[in-house]
Parts: C-alpha cells; structure tokens; sequence
C-alpha cells in the first residue's frame, strides 16, 4: 500500500462500514482502529473506529498516523477531510429501506424513540444526502473512490470483492477476504 494515502472505508451508518474494515484487515491492510467501541447487539463482530475521527471538523492532527493504514470515517465527515491529503475511499452503499430498518431497530435497543423522524422522511433525508455527498467528492482532485454496494457483497462476493482487490492495486488477499463475510450478520433484509 501507498504510505502517502490515507485509505477510508466510510458509508451511511447501517451500511457495512465495519463488515468492509474487517474485510481489508483480514485480506491484509493494517486498520488504524483504537477499540474503545466494543463489539455489542448491532454490531457482534466490532466496530473498527478510531474516536478521533470524530472530533474531524475541529482536529485533523491524527490523519499523519493514518497514512498507509485503512480507518472508518462517517459519510458526514468526508467533507472534513483537509485538502492536503490523498485518500483512497470504499464508500459502502446499502439499499435505503434496508439502513431505515436496521437504524430503528438500533435505535429500540438503546432506548430511543425509532419513530422520531418518520420512515419516508428519513428514506428521502438519506437519499439527499447521499446525492450532495457524491457531489462533493466527484468534485475532488484528492479523493479516489470506490461504491461498493453492501447487497451486492453479500449476494455476489466475489465480484465485489474483485472490485475491491483492484481498486487497491492488487495485494490483498482475496479468499481471506470471503473468509471474513457472515453472512447471518445480514440481519435486516428487505
């Protein structure tokens, strides 16, 4: 891997962001991940975060160590991402009805109200969002991007797994890849 790039796997939250950074480690990229988020009912295999991503709009001081290292930033974050930098994306993509389902039932077991924002308001808010969010980074000269759709994957593997591996320039490891897909994790099938 290039160590001047910072490779990204970011998408929607519910949208296999974690799946995909379990995928690179085992097909054999290092993760810039710290492990404070645990493993829990939504997400039984990890989260793969590093917390300062988080703090993005005010502090971009930690992007030096993740060069040459995969780490997971939220959609809402790309923007934040300074200009002086190169980054390879795998932005994950998943059918709207599917995140909508999967974000209630998360919501339910943290005890929050699922039916805050109503189904067809935030199928539309996503959908927005997801269009301006193409927008701005077709628009970037410092940003490489893959969609990879989270259905396809878990359909058809080694397509998109395919897909990936070349994205990448080679140098993963395909089958170790596969190996890290389960797919009773694809709980919210609509």
């Amino acid at each position: 891997m290039d160590q001047d790039i910072v490779y990204i796997v970011s998408g929607l939250p519910r949208s296999g962001t974690s799946l995909m950074m379990k995928m690179l480690k085992e097909g054999g990229m290092t993760l810039l991940v710290d492990n404070i988020r645990e493993a829990d009912a939504d997400n039984p295999k990890g989260y793969f975060e590093f917390e300062r991503v988080k703090k993005l709009p005010r502090d971009a001081s930690w992007l030096p160590v993740a060069r040459g290292k995969v780490v997971k930033v939220l959609a809402e974050l790309i923007k934040h991402l300074p200009d002086d930098q190169a980054y390879k994306i795998v932005f994950m993509m998943r059918d709207i009805d599917e995140i909508v389902v999967s974000q209630k039932k998360m919501m339910v077991r943290r005890g929050e109200d699922p039916e805050k924002v109503h189904d067809e308001e935030m199928r539309a808010l996503l959908r927005s969002y997801l269009k301006n969010l193409k927008i701005f980074v077709g628009r970037k000269n410092n940003m490489d991007v893959c969609y990879i759709s989270y259905n396809d994957l878990m359909r058809e593997p080694d397509l998109s797994i395919e897909e990936i591996v070349e994205f990448f320039d080679g140098g993963l490891d395909p089958q170790k890849m596969r190996e890290a897909i389960d797919e009773d994790l694809y709980r919210n099938r609509v």
